[in-house]
């Protein structure tokens, strides 16, 4: 047992490190590379912070553990929205949050955690009808969020353009094809360290005899720790005149990783329990 604990604390360790040190500089190299916006950032950023959960939902579905699944989902979401705010309050930008488009975007991260506590406590029985369904939530908040930051933050973008023009920092197709092969890299890196670091826990719930939503709950703290370290860092990057930039980002990321959470990864799951439990 003591053999898993080391091998716990090393797997945890090596996420934080990767997420903070790999992940995050070359998030921020393409986007500066590519020009992107801050939403598209906080949207990449959310997709690639999501792998770890999409391991562990995918795991824990395809050995027939179902709600261990679903209580992934479900504290992994709560969990991001605890991170959220706690960066906001650090970095004191509780006030960026009066945005009109900050606060629609904050309106249906909570609806993702809503959904997964209907689902469970209602014994709703899944099947193929609700990968359909999640799609198209998934395409119809999608649309709500980019709707609202046209509506609401076009001056803070317009702001955000003249500033990056006075950069004026030149990047090569070669910087920008080495970042995306390492940000794929990072992608996968985390995807195998949180297949470890599941296996570890499961065999480390086993031994103890831990209820199985328990397990769930500790696979969603494990695999939240990437997007804590993304939402300080976009905050901590952006300061001053373009600290809206950083609330923009945060937040985008939250709600992208909220969505993939609840709409992809879960319907992989739902594919797997399916087929093979």
């Amino acid at each position: 047992m003591i053999k898993e604990f080391i091998l716990f604390f090393i797997y945890s360790i090596l996420i934080v490190l990767i997420s903070k040190y790999v992940l995050i500089k070359v998030l921020r190299n393409i986007a500066e590379n590519l020009e992107l916006k801050p939403k598209t950032i906080g949207n990449i950023a959310g997709f690639t912070t999501s792998v770890p959960e999409l391991l562990t939902v995918s795991f824990s579905a395809a050995t027939g553990f179902f709600n261990t699944a679903i209580f992934n989902v479900l504290s992994s979401n709560i969990i991001n929205l605890i991170q959220y705010i706690t960066t906001i309050v650090i970095n004191k930008n509780q006030r960026k949050l009066r945005n009109k488009a900050i606060k629609i975007d904050l309106l249906l991260v909570i609806v993702t955690i809503i959904i997964p506590i209907i689902i469970f406590f209602l014994n709703i029985q899944i099947n193929t009808i609700y990968i359909l369904l999640f799609i198209i939530l998934f395409y119809i908040f999608n649309k709500i969020s980019k709707n609202a930051h046209k509506l609401y933050t076009q001056k803070g973008i317009k702001d955000i353009e003249k500033i990056n023009e006075k950069r004026n920092r030149k990047y090569s197709k070669k910087d920008l094809f080495i970042n995306i092969v390492i940000l794929i890299l990072s992608a996968i890196g985390l995807y195998f360290i949180g297949n470890l670091l599941g296996n570890t826990l499961e065999i480390l719930c086993e031994k103890l005899n831990v209820q199985e939503f328990i397990v769930g709950i500790l696979l969603g703290m494990i695999t939240s720790i990437p997007e804590f370290i993304t939402f300080f860092e976009s905050q901590k990057h952006h300061k001053d005149k373009t600290s809206h930039e950083g609330i923009i980002e945060a937040t985008s990321n939250l709600l992208f990783s909220n969505m993939m959470n609840l709409f992809i990864i879960q319907s992989v799951g739902i594919i797997l329990f399916l087929i093979f439990a």
